[in-house]
């Protein structure tokens, strides 16, 4: 022992870092195997919000908060049951844009789902629209299949999700902690004598509360769009007034239909001349029969 203590005072500086690699194995060796000081595993488990005893605070949750130095959770989560929110999108070329949007909304409404929005561009002529409508998410494969058969040609189609179910696991928590929390604060209210104690808690009470309900209209929020998909379909007569832009840009037939419309369009503009001259005719005939007759009597009186 006096060696050792000989050694060390001749060799500081070795033994000062000989220390600190033992320190760093010890700590390395009891962290690697899964072990956490008691605080820190306290707010990971159970929140460092709330002052409550972690029995009390585990009986509460109606699930464990996963560890984040553990991993699970929601991970762990079969894919089947994760709520995930869909949203599709179809771009179809039909005969008829009124009929065909009518039926998309009659549809929705006939599998339980509803319209969100709904508008016409220009009926009378190269018509197109936007149709968004929400379906039971469980329907959603013979709504899709319905919406097709409705087209003379589906120009383009996507389906997209984005899984929130990390957002609810989240939100759930929340709340389970604040009605915990709230729970506690009722029982201090009942036993509170004095005026500004009761103001107190009855103002941390309102606060929570609040809390509570907007965690719960974000939960009704995710729910409903993971139980309804939300389906947006863009109906026109003419593919290139969808959005999508075939590779074939040039189409005679397109062309055709196109100069078709031009000359109808002339030949309405002409139409709607004539009739508005024969509305005037009772104006302007007997001025260029006046100015006529004039003309003639003047050349007549000249010779």
């Amino acid at each position: 022992m006096y060696r050792i203590v000989e050694w060390i005072k001749k060799n500081k500086l070795t033994a000062v870092l000989l220390l600190i690699i033992v320190i760093y194995l010890l700590r390395n060796s009891l962290f690697g195997q899964g072990y956490y000081p008691p605080t820190l595993m306290n707010e990971a488990q159970y929140g460092s919000d709330v002052g409550l005893s972690q029995g009390s605070m585990k009986a509460s949750l109606p699930f464990q908060i996963p560890n984040p130095m553990t991993g699970g959770g929601s991970s762990a989560i079969p894919a089947q049951d994760r709520m995930v929110v869909k949203n599709s999108n179809l771009s179809l070329m039909v005969k008829d844009v009124v009929p065909v949007q009518k039926a998309i909304i009659d549809k929705a409404v006939e599998l339980g789902g509803y319209m969100v929005s709904s508008n016409v561009s220009n009926p009378q002529d190269a018509a197109s629209a936007t149709v968004t409508v929400r379906v039971p998410a469980n329907r959603l494969t013979d709504t899709l299949d319905y919406f097709r058969g409705l087209a003379v040609k589906v120009v383009s189609e996507n389906l997209d999700g984005v899984d929130i179910n990390d957002q609810y696991s989240d939100n759930e928590a929340q709340l389970a902690i604040l009605n915990t929390t709230k729970k506690k604060f009722e029982e201090i209210l009942d036993k509170a004598t004095q005026v500004q104690d009761i103001l107190t808690v009855q103002r941390e009470i309102v606060n929570l509360q609040t809390q509570i309900d907007q965690i719960k209209g974000q939960q009704k929020y995710y729910e409903q769009d993971a139980n309804f998909t939300k389906v947006t379909v863009y109906l026109s007569t003419d593919e290139l007034g969808l959005p999508y832009t075939p590779s074939d840009s040039w189409r005679p037939a397109v062309v055709f239909k196109e100069a078709v419309r031009s000359m109808l369009l002339s030949m309405q503009k002409l139409g709607n001349l004539v009739i508005w001259l024969m509305v005037y005719a009772v104006i302007w005939v007997p001025v260029v029969l006046i100015i006529f007759i004039y003309k003639k009597r003047k050349s007549s009186s000249s010779l």
